[in-house]
């Protein structure tokens, strides 16, 4: 017995190879291998993927750790610098020496016409660019106390500040407003996303396995909310919360308000894949073993998707985080004193900034770049997903 099935391997594996041709070691891992090393090995070949991967862990790396990020307290003001131009870093001083990265002493000046601010480098101080250097005290999430901050420079505050992306019109660093704004606009495209996840494969999957009365209701519900035009949906139920809410309270509010909105896209797509495996010899069989309803959902018929479920909720992830800034440009979602990068971009309704200081626009700049990384992140995981295609 064993002889012959191991006649029928070696004439399966010369089917493969082709007449004459043998496996190599290579080609026999491949064979070998499961379902998520295929997937891994496809996901490397797509390399805007993997470029995406690398940026949003850096920028979740920043959320995280945003007080060790930010050089400075982001409430933290300096009117000598209202508008100061993001800060020019030089390698190389005005006689041509090369130095490690280093920024120019700034000086105020007054243009005599216009009674403007100009700042100017002036080339006969510079300060070097250090690591790991003692800044404004804080606590690391609330717990860890410490001044320890990722990069800055030894000068004192009135006379030298570092701005990556310049100062807003209050002189607020617009880099370590960046920083604390992620830890919101990211982490809320994640939990509201999970939280509609979770709504669209309960409801999606009951309508889909039981259907009769139940997928009518359901349907009959779904239809009705996507009926509904979005914009109007999210301006009267971000207006219904209270005004005198803490910014906790609102940030889960505007969560749930968004989740309730994205959950139906989900639920129908669960459906249908549920519709197509209840009849499935598997799921037959696994009703004949008697196996439980509950069972027969959650360990045969969503592992089964599971694949488009990972591609789908990286793809969900950058609408939730254009609906939260969106909102919160408008005035509809979080509001100041919270830190996110749709109330950072309210500076840009005053056309008066922009003209002067482009550089109030760098929160849109951050939120294209992180909703393009989860895209691009998204088709190299929607592609890895079926390894077995061509």
């Amino acid at each position: 017995m064993a002889t012959e099935l191991e006649a029928q391997l070696e004439g399966k594996r010369g089917e493969i190879a082709g007449p004459g041709e043998a496996i190599t070691g290579e080609e026999e891992k491949i064979y070998v291998a499961g379902y998520w090393q295929l997937m891994w090995w496809r996901f490397k070949k797509h390399r805007m993927a993997l470029i995406s991967g690398v940026i949003l862990i850096l920028f979740y790396f920043v959320a995280i750790f945003a007080e060790f990020v930010a050089p400075y307290n982001p409430e933290e003001f300096f009117p000598q610098y209202k508008l100061s131009p993001p800060t020019k870093i030089h390698i190389r001083d005005a006689e041509g020496k090369f130095h490690f990265p280093f920024v120019y002493q700034m000086k105020v000046e007054r243009d005599k016409e216009t009674l403007r601010r100009i700042y100017v480098e002036d080339t006969s101080t510079r300060y070097p660019i250090k690591l790991f250097v003692h800044g404004t005290p804080y606590k690391l999430w609330g717990i860890i106390e410490t001044d320890i901050h990722l990069f800055g420079i030894d000068a004192p505050l009135d006379e030298q500040r570092i701005f990556l992306f310049g100062a807003d019109r209050l002189g607020r660093d617009l880099f370590s407003r960046l920083c604390y704004g992620a830890r919101i606009s990211l982490s809320i495209g994640l939990v509201g996303v999970f939280i509609s996840l979770a709504l669209g494969i309960v409801i999606g999957g009951i309508s889909g396995y039981y259907g009769g009365r139940i997928d009518n209701l359901i349907q009959r519900v779904i239809e009705f909310v996507r009926s509904i035009p979005q914009i109007p949906l999210w301006m009267g139920l971000s207006a219904a919360l209270p005004p005198d809410w803490p910014i906790v309270r609102i940030y889960f509010g505007i969560t749930v308000i968004l989740s309730l909105v994205h959950w139906t896209g989900m639920a129908r797509v669960v459906r249908g894949r549920f519709l197509s495996l209840r009849e499935e010899d598997f799921i037959m069989a696994a009703r004949l073993a008697g196996s439980s309803e509950m069972r027969i959902i959650l360990r045969h018929m969503v592992p089964s998707f599971l694949s488009y479920i990972i591609a789908a909720l990286t793809l969900a992830i950058p609408n939730m985080i254009l609906s939260e800034t969106g909102l919160s440009f408008i005035g509809l979602g979080l509001r100041a004193p919270a830190i996110s990068w749709g109330v950072l971009l309210q500076e840009a309704q005053n056309l008066r900034s922009v003209v002067l200081a482009p550089w109030v626009l760098s929160p849109a700049l951050a939120v294209v770049t992180a909703v393009l990384a989860f895209n691009f992140l998204g088709d190299g995981l929607r592609d890895a997903a079926d390894p077995y295609a061509r």
